[in-house]
């Protein structure tokens, strides 16, 4: 355990006292007791618990030498960041319950592992790229089974050692050209891919990772003419109601969902009717679905007669119709051409948006502050964050020094 002058242990005592009983009386009573209170807040915001006699000596030090975000980055080293804040944080996004008690699974623990590594966080929607534990005693990752990270977990494994970078595609079975971040891993296909259209997948993606959802982007302006067959165009009877609600959805999500239309979770709904035992599968080339015959999963075809005469899915072709009309408020990349194939490029077009950038920024602001911004001073904090965010390459780690130290306190 490193060791400390005396003088420097008895100024942490001294502090601590003043500091509790400044807290009992319900005022801070000394300098030292404003940094070392503030170092305390912003560990337990950071780290999720209370730092250590040293760890609080050293940040209330860098504090009063007005290096508080040096002290900020002190408290992310602590592993609790890792085990505790970052998987809270990250696990509403793995399950549309959005709960934060999820379990730690391959999506969970590859976000984890590139926020470590200083990664892009763009890459979150565009990589082909996966998080294991190099851990004796512990399951193998499976294709089919989430084992692998519950045995992580029952041994209370340090995720920010542990943990170690490969690919999907060695070991999901998908082509690298398939991979597309933690949309494609086996956790975010068991939530967003099981049953249903895959529109899902585009949904949950848009509310966790551009922290909006499709009443807010619904624009009655746009052409409908990719929306697909399974939706009727006189629901209830009643025109109307497709032509001023669901098209204003529809016809911005459907030509972007179908960058998804080779992907499908497949599981026993018999044997396995919660899908534990499920796995994601990718329509390559050369995979023809029996029911399409064609590379399109028969989910994209369902229900074809509610209307024949809607779009019928052909490929993975995907159009992204909001860059025109009151959408392009997202702030989409000029340097993308807002199309493309599959879902790779589709993910890149989202996480090069400037909502995304101030989604995650306001995530984090959340998460240390333990509020939404809420006036002129936040928004700024805000807006300075997501300068920081983009000029040091899209680093998170960034974001949640910088937030942290605002919300320190004075």
């Amino acid at each position: 355990m490193k060791k400390y002058p005396a003088k420097i242990q008895l100024k942490y005592w001294v502090a601590s006292a003043v500091l509790f009983m400044s807290l009992m009386l319900g005022h801070v009573a000394s300098s030292y007791a404003g940094s070392f209170e503030q170092a305390k807040r912003m560990h337990d915001r950071i780290a999720g618990v209370p730092p250590s006699p040293q760890i609080l000596i050293e940040m209330a030090n860098l504090i009063e030498q007005n290096k508080s975000i040096a002290a900020a980055e002190l408290a992310i080293q602590s592993p609790s960041f890792y085990n505790v804040t970052l998987k809270h944080w990250i696990s509403p996004w793995t399950n549309e319950d959005a709960s934060i008690y999820g379990p730690l699974n391959d999506y969970t623990a590859t976000v984890i592992g590139m926020i470590r590594d200083d990664a892009d966080f763009r890459d979150i929607l565009i990589e082909d790229v996966l998080y294991i534990g190099n851990l004796n005693g512990i399951a193998d990752y499976s294709q089919n089974s989430n084992q692998h990270y519950a045995d992580l977990e029952a041994q209370h494994a340090d995720l920010s050692s542990v943990l170690v970078k490969t690919t999907q595609s060695s070991l999901l079975g998908i082509p690298p050209q398939a991979t597309a971040g933690v949309m494609t891993t086996r956790a975010a296909a068991k939530s967003f891919f099981k049953d249903g259209t895959n529109r899902a997948m585009f949904r949950f993606t848009l509310i966790h990772h551009l922290c909006t959802d499709l009443e807010a982007l619904k624009d009655t302006s746009i052409a409908p003419d990719r929306i697909r067959q399974d939706l009727s165009r006189s629901p209830g009877g009643d025109s109307r109601i497709f032509n001023n609600s669901c098209v204003g959805c529809h016809s911005g999500m459907d030509p972007l969902a179908q960058a998804f239309a080779y992907y499908e979770y497949r599981y026993d709904v018999d044997s396995d009717p919660e899908g534990e035992s499920g796995l994601l599968t990718y329509n390559a080339i050369g995979d023809l679905d029996p029911q399409t015959n064609s590379r399109v999963q028969a989910k994209y075809l369902i229900n074809a007669n509610n209307f024949p005469f809607g779009y019928k899915t052909q490929d993975d072709r995907w159009d992204n119709y909001w860059r025109e009309g009151i959408n392009r408020s997202v702030g989409w990349s000029d340097a993308l051409d807002g199309f493309g194939y599959g879902a790779k490029s589709m993910g890149e077009e989202l996480a090069n948006s400037q909502m995304f950038a101030e989604c995650q920024v306001k995530k984090v602001f959340k998460a240390m502050c333990l509020r939404n911004p809420q006036h002129l001073q936040d928004r700024n904090a805000v807006n300075n964050a997501m300068d920081d965010f983009v000029t040091s390459n899209f680093n998170i780690k960034k974001v949640f020094a910088s937030t942290a130290n605002y919300c320190k306190g004075e």
